[in-house]
């Protein structure tokens, strides 16, 4: 049993519970004392506003929870992926690994949350950019968890293209092949 929370583990958990805990502070922050559900919009820099949008849906807008049967079935496929992530997680060893893990995890946590409670993800981060009059935005507006989301698959994409750690611990594990 003590194999199964090794050190690296804990920071991952510490760490995916951090993320949920600070993505759910900013939206209480967003909704509460900023009021940005009524507000709509504030403005803070020529390229990023504090947006209040409902997603209802799951990335890029797909699969748009219209009833209450989709908004748990979205709840439960995004849960199974936590779990799914979690395991992986728990298979992991490398710290590298772990934190990319424990990034989508908190994120999935956060959102997850939102939707369990309020029936749709809170969305707040606008980033854009003004040319020739119209407004490009590179993202869909985002919150905490997104974000988290995003730069831990992008971890964990970058660590299995450019890092070869796993590569050479197992041919070290293995025995050379005897010619015979």
């Amino acid at each position: 049993m003590s194999n199964l929370f090794t050190r690296n583990r804990l920071i991952g958990f510490s760490f995916a519970v951090f993320i949920a805990a600070i993505d759910q502070l900013v939206k209480w922050y967003v909704i509460g004392p900023l009021n940005l559900r009524n507000v709509r919009n504030i403005e803070l820099l020529p390229f990023f506003d504090l947006t209040y949008v409902e997603n209802r849906g799951i990335s890029l807008g797909m699969l748009q929870a219209t009833n209450m049967e989709m908004r748990w079935l979205l709840v439960g496929m995004t849960a199974l992926i936590g779990l799914v992530v979690l395991v992986w997680m728990m298979r992991e060893k490398i710290l590298g690994d772990i934190l990319g893990l424990s990034l989508i995890l908190g994120g999935a946590i956060g959102n997850i949350y939102d939707r369990y409670v309020f029936g749709y993800v809170i969305d707040y981060a606008d980033l854009h950019v003004q040319v020739s009059g119209a407004t490009f935005r590179p993202f869909l507006i985002f919150n905490i968890a997104d974000a988290a989301i995003t730069i831990g698959v992008v971890i964990i994409l970058a660590r299995s293209l450019f890092v070869r750690e796993k590569d050479d611990e197992t041919e070290a594990a293995e025995p050379q092949a005897e010619n015979s």
